[in-house]
C-alpha cells in the first residue's frame, strides 16, 4: 500500500487550475511534483522547494518518468479529450492512482468504459471528473441517495459571472459532442427545451433564468447511481458570459488567488417519492476544485482504502463525511446531505 507521506503529482501545473492543486497540497502539508510541458514556466511559477519534472502528451516515458514515486497523478490540463487517455495510462502504469477535473461529457465517459479494466488490473483508481463540474454534484447526490432506483436528480448551478480561462476556452473550442441527459434511466442526447422554469439560490445571487446544460456530473452521476432521469442546469447570464469572446479571465481578488466569483451548486433528488435537497456554496469554481480534489487523493491514499477500477468521486469515497471534511473549509454545505 502506497504511504500517506509520498508524493502528488499535478500534471498541468503551471495552468490556472493547477496552481491551485499545487496550492491547495502544499497547505496540507503533502509532497507535491509539479508537472507541466514547458520547463521555463515551471521554473517561473514555483519555488525551488517544490519538485518540477517536464513531460509531454506524446512522449509516455517522460511521463513514467515524471509520475515515478508519486501515489496520485491529478491531471488538470485540458482539454481532456486529449490529455486523460496519455495521463491515465502513464499514472497506470508508474503505479499511481489517477484523478481529473474535466467538466467534459466524452471524457469522463471514455475513461469509465476504457479505464476501469487498467485500472483493476492495476490495484489503483481512475477518478474523472472530480472537480467542480462532475465531482461536486456526484458527492451531493451520493450522500442523498439510498439504495434502490431513484426517480430524478437534477443539479442546479448558479454562478453570478463565469470568467473563463484560457483553458475553458480552448476545451469549448475542442469539445463539440452533443450533450447528453439520463432519461428512462439510459443516456440520451439532449433536447433542448425553452420550458426551463426558474431557480432561485441563496443571496447574493437571487432567482435567475436557467437553461439545461448538462456537463460531466451526468456522466458520474449515470456511472453509479440508477436514476430514471438526471438533468443539469445553468443560468442563462453564466452561459452568456463564456460565450461572449469579450468576458475577461479570472482576476484574483485576494492572497489566495480566488476571483470574486460567487457560486452554488444544488441537488434535487427524488426517491421513493420523497423530495430531498442539498447544496454547496463558495468563492471561485476553479479554486475550489483544489480542496475537492486533494481531498480525494488524500483519502485514495489512506492505507484502509482497497477498491480499484474506474470510480466517481461519491462512489469511492464516503460522500458525506467527504462534504464534512469541506464544510467551513473549501465551502458551505447546507441542505440534507449531512446527517444531523
Amino acid at each position: 500500500m502506497h504511504s500517506p507521506l509520498q508524493s502528488i503529482a499535478v500534471y498541468g501545473a503551471t495552468g490556472h487550475t493547477g496552481q491551485f492543486v499545487v496550492r491547495e497540497a502544499r497547505l496540507r502539508g503533502l509532497p507535491v511534483v509539479a508537472v507541466g510541458r514547458s520547463a521555463a514556466r515551471l521554473g517561473a511559477l514555483f519555488p525551488s522547494g517544490i519538485a518540477c519534472r517536464v513531460a509531454g502528451l506524446d512522449d509516455p516515458g517522460a511521463l513514467g518518468q515524471a509520475f515515478a514515486g508519486c501515489a496520485v497523478v491529478i491531471n488538470c490540463a485540458g482539454p481532456f479529450l486529449d490529455t486523460a487517455p496519455p495521463v491515465a495510462q502513464a499514472a497506470l502504469r508508474a503505479g499511481c492512482h489517477y484523478i481529473d477535473v474535466t467538466a467534459e461529457q466524452p471524457s469522463a465517459q471514455t475513461s469509465f468504459a476504457d479505464l476501469d479494466a487498467p485500472a483493476r488490473a492495476a490495484g489503483r483508481v481512475v477518478m474523472p471528473a472530480a472537480g467542480f463540474y462532475g465531482g461536486l454534484a456526484d458527492l451531493l447526490a451520493s450522500a442523498l441517495a439510498s439504495a434502490g432506483r431513484i426517480d430524478e436528480i437534477t443539479v442546479a448551478m448558479g454562478l453570478d459571472r463565469w470568467w473563463p480561462t484560457a483553458g475553458t476556452r480552448e476545451t469549448g473550442e475542442r469539445n463539440k459532442a452533443p450533450r447528453q441527459v439520463v432519461q428512462g434511466g439510459a443516456l440520451v442526447p439532449l433536447v433542448p427545451s425553452s420550458d426551463v422554469p426558474d431557480w432561485t439560490f441563496a443571496p447574493p445571487l437571487g432567482t435567475y433564468p436557467m437553461v439545461e446544460l448538462p456537463f460531466s456530473e451526468t456522466i458520474t452521476l449515470a456511472h453509479h447511481l440508477r436514476a430514471d432521469t438526471i438533468r443539469s442546469f445553468l443560468n442563462r447570464s453564466a452561459l452568456a458570459d463564456i460565450r461572449d469572446a469579450a468576458t475577461p479571465p479570472p482576476t484574483a481578488v485576494d492572497g489566495s488567488g480566488r476571483s470574486a466569483q460567487r457560486f452554488e451548486l444544488a441537488v434535487r433528488l427524488v426517491q421513493n417519492g420523497q423530495a430531498r435537497t442539498a447544496g454547496v456554496r463558495g468563492q471561485d469554481i476553479y479554486a475550489v476544485t483544489a480542496p475537492l480534489v486533494i481531498e480525494a487523493a488524500q483519502r485514495l491514499m489512506a492505507p484502509s482504502f482497497q477498491r480499484s477500477g474506474a470510480l466517481a468521486l461519491g462512489q469511492a469515497v464516503d460522500p458525506a463525511d467527504t462534504l464534512r471534511s469541506l464544510h467551513g473549509r473549501a465551502l458551505e454545505v447546507f441542505g440534507d446531505a449531512l446527517p444531523r
